[in-house]
């Protein structure tokens, strides 16, 4: 392998927002090509203008930017090779279908919609599908079976026409594939696609071959639902007589039940995004969500999606984007469908939020104390942080797991006061208050072990007064240590807290 001949490329269509299969392969071509210091290129696929959507070029761009995915070359970074918009590349496809139709691999077919659609009828009543093929070409309106002469009118004329490539008989077409081995398919089951449509624009399978060809790309790395068109595609850089890519087709991702390819649906039924961003759709004004708004960091999606197709060799879970690309090799990408997981994509962004120093994630949660009205000093948010993001999947999980650190509590939970509130609660907390009171150095440890000591001299359980003195701070059972709590909110606050808790909850009778 010639590194300095690696080029791939990640060629998108407009048509919607990105799914997180998607992304998945762009990450793939980019490790792939950072690992072989390569290229990695950005090409819009646009040739289908009836799906075009609004907006969709810019939300792919901006989806890729937030997951870290950098181009060496695209259609907002240039480069040698483009445009990389096919839409601009219009120009090119038509000769190069033409050249196929002068060297015998296409023909033009002038069958009208209404026309294939009755032969479409006439096959389904004698219990057979209609294939525009090697076996069917022959009785349709094209090239192949129409007069030089009636063709050459035909095209004089303007009649609407398509460019079809002509499939051999009789073929069959071996392809090794880098993930999958060797692929053999016959040709009788192929039919003989439209290369150039009615309207001036080429389909799919030209402009890739075209483009792919001409961008140089070494590799086409791309999703297991492009398998069906490699025999074409093949079939068509020998008919150019060109040097054919070398390919790879990853897994399918998965619904979490593994019944089927994941889609947007799914996401909706079960509560989890299928977008790296959250979309809106231009005609209906509809929301779906997406991982950055739903909070999850960047590193921790993309690792969590490098993980779904993708074995690195050994126990390791978490993986900058740097590690990835030095261990990364399509030699391990697997071959069957990857289930998605939810509560393991969870799983990834906690591990990311106790990686990342408290400052940075007290620089996220202020804006979110901000929301609840508290304007808190950044080295008191810093403690608070450390002390509850063990329990917490995302930044704004923090404030349930946290509040308590930065207002009273206003009322009690009901089902901990039946159970942790007992007949000689009101006499334990109001002695501990008195003691509590006494203390010079109101540290973690110094509290703890004079309120350990007092409890051994009293007899009381330990279980027992701990817990009502927790409901009465926090207006739960929840949250950290509860010596690291009084400790910060300090000592003037939790003797406040005692005070008012005690009033609340008064004497039970």
């Amino acid at each position: 392998m010639n590194d300095s001949k690696i080029r791939v490329r990640f060629a998108p269509s407009p048509t919607g927002p990105l799914h997180i299969g998607g992304v998945r392969t762009a990450l793939y071509n980019y490790l792939f090509a950072r690992k072989n210091k390569g290229k990695f290129i950005l090409r819009i696929e646009d040739t289908d203008q009836t799906r075009f959507v609004p907006g969709a070029e810019e939300y792919i761009i901006e989806a890729l930017d937030w997951c870290g995915i950098r181009f060496d070359e695209g259609v907002r970074e240039g480069g040698d090779y483009g445009p990389y918009k096919q839409s601009e590349r219009k120009a090119m496809y038509r000769k190069y279908a033409e050249q196929l139709v002068a060297s015998g691999y296409a023909y033009y077919a002038f069958d009208t919609a209404e026309e294939l659609a009755d032969m479409r009828k006439k096959s389904e009543a004698v219990k057979k599908t209609f294939i525009y093929n090697a076996d069917m070409r022959h009785q349709l309106k094209n090239s192949l079976t129409l007069p030089g002469e009636k063709t050459k009118k035909l095209l004089e004329t303007k009649t609407p026409y398509v460019i079809r490539f002509k499939i051999p008989q009789e073929r069959s077409i071996k392809i090794n594939d880098l993930v999958r081995g060797e692929i053999k398919v016959r040709s009788q089951v192929l039919d003989d696609k439209v290369l150039f449509k009615s309207d001036g624009m080429p389909t799919y399978h030209l402009a890739n071959v075209v483009d792919d060809h001409f961008m140089k790309i070494s590799h086409v790395i791309r999703g297991e639902e492009w398998l069906p068109s490699l025999p074409l595609h093949v079939l068509l850089y020998e008919a150019f007589g060109w040097d054919k890519p070398q390919f790879a087709h990853l897994p399918l991702l998965l619904k979490p039940d593994g019944k089927g390819k994941l889609s947007k649906r799914d996401g909706d039924r079960l509560g989890f995004p299928v977008f790296p961003l959250q979309w809106i759709d231009p005609k209906t004004g509809e929301k779906t969500s997406g991982y950055r708004e739903e909070g999850y960091f960047p590193e921790a999606f993309i690792n969590m999606l490098a993980l779904l197709g993708w074995n690195p060799g050994d126990e390791r879970e978490i993986f900058s984007l740097d590690e990835m690309t030095q261990v990364f090799s399509l030699e391990r990408v697997g071959k069957s469908g990857s289930r998605f997981d939810p509560e393991k994509a969870k799983w990834f962004n906690h591990q990311y939020m106790l990686k990342k120093n408290n400052r940075e994630l007290a620089q996220m949660f202020m804006p979110l104390l901000k929301n609840h009205g508290i304007i808190a000093d950044t080295e008191y948010v810093e403690k608070v942080v450390s002390l509850v993001k063990e329990r917490a999947h995302f930044v704004h999980e923090l404030w349930d797991q946290a509040d308590f650190f930065f207002k009273a509590p206003e009322s009690y939970d009901p089902k901990a006061v039946k159970k942790r509130w007992k007949q000689f609660s009101y006499d334990q907390i109001t002695a501990l208050k008195t003691l509590l009171a006494g203390i010079d150095d109101f540290s973690p440890e110094n509290t703890e072990a004079a309120v350990k000591k007092w409890l051994e001299e009293n007899g009381y359980g330990m279980g027992a007064v701990l817990n009502a003195f927790r409901l009465l701070i926090v207006g739960t059972l929840k949250g950290p240590h509860l010596f690291d709590i009084i400790a910060l909110i300090g000592q003037e606050e939790t003797l406040r807290r005692l005070e008012t808790g005690l009033h609340e909850l008064g004497r039970k009778e």
